[in-house]
């Protein structure tokens, strides 16, 4: 079973945590000790951001790292080769989540079959329209056993989410506003009427909320209809403010608060 499915199958009580960070930020080599820590501090899935110049869906924090990791020198095949071993070490599930230009110049079977050769569970494509990945693309993701992660937002149909729904085979990231990542601090009554209408759909596949996600305020009101959530821009924003050597606390504040 693909460590996704088995990470969502687990207590379901427990709240999931996933954090989002992107790879080779602050520092290019910082990629395997982060994942390390996160694993090491109760995160209980990681999405590894590969950084792309045109990220449509990231507010400025995400972008500002991805500009970095970049000019750090981040590439898909630099990324693969730090990853090579990380099944060693590292156990929960691990999700890439990048743009569509980088994957198709890639080749997509063989990003997919390296993919799984290394540990990669999913991907999160945001710019990969559903269809297009239905007509073109579910049969090569299958054979490798990679989950491709679909978003929804407050605006998706009720046809289209249940026609996503019908094709997903892990969790529905739920962004939880109409905006770009990192964009609010707390949700009011449109977002939570939102969670509890994707809640009362009765979906095969668990939620899991992105987006506006900074704290443990945040984070347990996310988790209040749906099975998880995940934190990008306030880590990538604690990484550049104490960089990586306090994620203990960052993940502390989170989950105890």
């Amino acid at each position: 079973m693909n460590r996704i499915n088995q990470k969502l199958q687990e207590n379901s009580n427990e709240k999931l945590l996933s954090i989002y960070f992107t790879a080779g930020y602050p520092n290019l080599n910082d990629t395997v000790s982060i994942i390390q820590d996160l694993e090491k501090n109760g995160v209980g899935m990681i999405e590894i951001g590969l950084p792309f110049s045109d990220p449509l869906a990231d507010g400025p924090t995400i972008q500002a790292s991805s500009t970095q990791a970049l000019k750090n020198g981040m590439t898909t095949e630099v990324l693969f080769d730090q990853l090579k071993d990380i099944r060693k070490t590292v156990n929960i599930p691990l999700v890439i989540m990048g743009y569509f230009n980088p994957i198709l110049q890639y080749g997509v079977e063989a990003f997919c079959k390296k993919c799984q050769e290394i540990g990669i569970d999913g991907l999160i494509i945001p710019d990969l329209p559903v269809d297009v990945y239905n007509d073109q693309y579910k049969t090569i993701f299958e054979k490798y056993d990679i989950i491709n992660v679909f978003l929804i937002t407050p605006q998706t149909s009720e046809e289209r989410i249940r026609f996503i729904d019908s094709i997903s085979k892990g969790f529905i990231y739920m962004v939880s506003s109409a905006s770009v990542t990192g964009s609010s601090s707390d949700f009011g009554d449109v977002q939570t009427n939102y969670f509890k209408r994707i809640a009362n759909m009765k979906l095969k596949n668990p939620q899991v909320i992105g987006f506006g996600i900074s704290d443990h305020t945040s984070f347990m009101q996310a988790t209040t209809d749906a099975r998880g959530a995940i934190i990008g821009s306030a880590f990538i924003k604690h990484l550049n403010s104490e960089g990586t050597g306090k994620i203990h606390r960052f993940i502390g504040d989170i989950l105890e608060a």
